[in-house]
Formats: C-alpha cells, structure tokens, sequence
C-alpha cells in the first residue's frame, strides 16, 4: 500500500440546480472551484459540463468548444493539475464524450463498466424517476477505449456493482486495456449501498497491482467509509457531484471544505497527501 493518497475533486455533477446548490457552471466558476479544490489536497478534478446560456445551467454540455473552455480554464488555475472527464450517457450515442475527449484531451476519463438498472423508489411506494437502464454494454466500452488510446487519456472504469468489478480483469485478460484502473462507486440506491464492510470483499476481487478508488454518494454517513477507504490503501474522491454534506451532518459551502475534510480523514489515516506532481507518477 501507498502511504501517498491521490485525492479527486467532482467539482460539479450533472443536472443539480445551481439555483438550490453550490455548483459551478460558467469557465469561472469551475476554475474558481477546482482552485478551492486544488488548494485543500485534490490533484484531480472530475469534471462535467453544462449549457452556459442564462437560465440553462442544471443542463448537462457534451459541446467539445465548452469542455475545452472549462479545461483550460481548470489547468491554467491549477498548475499541474490532473484532468478527469465524464463520459457517462444513458444510451449508445457517444458522439458528445467523444468530441470532448477528442477536443480537449483529458488525462483520465471515466469508462463506466457495466449497464445498471438506475432505480430509486419513493416512501409512499412510487418511483422517484421512471426507471432507467444504464446502458454500457462492450461494444460501447470498446469504442470508448479506443478513442481514449487515440488521446492518451487513462480510463478509469466505474463499477457500481460486484460484477462489474470483476468485469474490468476481464477486459484486461482480453486485451482491452493493460491495467486495471477502478472507482467503486457506492450509494446509488440499486448499486452498492455505502457500506464499510462491502470493501474487503471488493477489494478481494479486484486484480492485485489494480488502482482504485470510491465514489461514495450520500450525506454524513459517507464519512466513515472514506476512513475505511483510506485504511485499506484506496485513494479518495468527494465534492459537491457526491455529497453537499460535512462530516458533522452540515452542509457544505463548496468543494473547499469536503476536500479539506477527506484530506484530514487521509492524514488521520497515516496517509499522505500526493502533489499533482507525486499523482501523475502514481496514475499516468
């Protein structure tokens, strides 16, 4: 295990109302984000984009001229910092990821693993949204890890179940990919709960030299999870994408405190901070 722990930003998400939440939206606003960010530990920015015209900000951007706007942006900001793009769509078009990845040509990119039925139910019984399908079959995966090979990006596979963490050995034994790079990403109501006691077992499945990390999406009780991440060797991920909530049960103001946070739970931990410099050899 690395005592050095690489620390990710979600600065912003998809769809939250910038109106009701601290998220960014404007080329400013994510820069200014990821700076806050940046200064409190985070070598890597998680980035998504939204329509910049009045009014449309809680709408998801796949336009390659904004992401290559928000990027330069973000770098300019942060000296050496890591870029990591969304690449996540619910169906089989991924012209927009793509144009971006193309575009812009971020370090790492997510590679979401495997489909997943996007479920939430309601007190009362009803859903929460009509149910969705998550569609990431290997033809999609395929085609997304080729054009990152063409960009030089990293892909980071998301799994939100079992399965589909054992899915990414899977791709590597078949020559997709030559190292297995996972986020475990726990919270979603039909994936994996955030549960502590879930990470050994995962940990059990993955490949032995994999890098990885967890996305944990909740309120305060995502907090003694990133501890257990922390202990077991994973590197660390927050941000307003996940969580608009400090460990004391309050609410955030930014990225600034959540990054300050996981960075002290890192450090309780005995891990240490990795500078961008001390990520990218690391990661990249």
């Amino acid at each position: 295990m690395s005592d050095k722990v690489v620390i990710t930003c979600a600065v912003t998400g998809v769809l939250t109302n910038p109106k009701q939440h601290p998220v960014p939206v404007t080329p400013e606003e994510m820069a200014q984000a990821s700076r806050e960010a940046y200064d409190a530990g985070a070598s890597v920015i998680h980035m998504h984009f939204r329509q910049q015209e009045p009014g449309k900000g809680h709408l998801m951007s796949w336009d390659p001229s904004v992401a290559t706007e928000i990027a330069d942006a973000v770098r300019a900001a942060c000296p050496g910092v890591i870029l990591n793009f969304t690449t996540g769509t619910m169906d089989s078009d991924q012209s927009g990821p793509i144009a971006c990845l193309r575009a812009a040509k971020p370090e790492i990119a997510a590679c979401n693993a495997g489909s997943l039925n996007y479920l939430k139910a309601k007190s009362d019984g009803s859903w929460a949204w009509p149910p969705m399908l998550f569609q990431n079959p290997v033809e999609k995966i395929e085609e997304l890890l080729a054009v990152m090979r063409e960009t030089g990006t990293r892909p980071e596979f998301e799994c939100f179940d079992l399965g589909i963490v054992r899915s990414v050995e899977m791709f590597r034994q078949v020559g997709l990919v030559d190292q297995a790079d996972i986020n475990l990403v726990m919270g979603v109501a039909s994936g994996m709960p955030c549960d502590a006691e879930l990470l050994p077992l995962l940990r059990k499945y993955m490949a032995k030299d994999a890098r990885w990390q967890a996305t944990l999406i909740g309120r305060q009780e995502i907090w003694p999870v990133h501890r257990r991440v922390a202990e077991l060797g994973g590197h660390l991920r927050t941000g307003v994408e996940d969580t608009f909530y400090l460990p004391d049960g309050s609410r955030t103001s930014g990225n600034g405190p959540l990054i300050e946070a996981l960075a002290k739970i890192a450090e309780e931990s005995g891990r240490s901070i990795a500078s961008p410099d001390e990520a990218r050899a690391l990661f990249l």
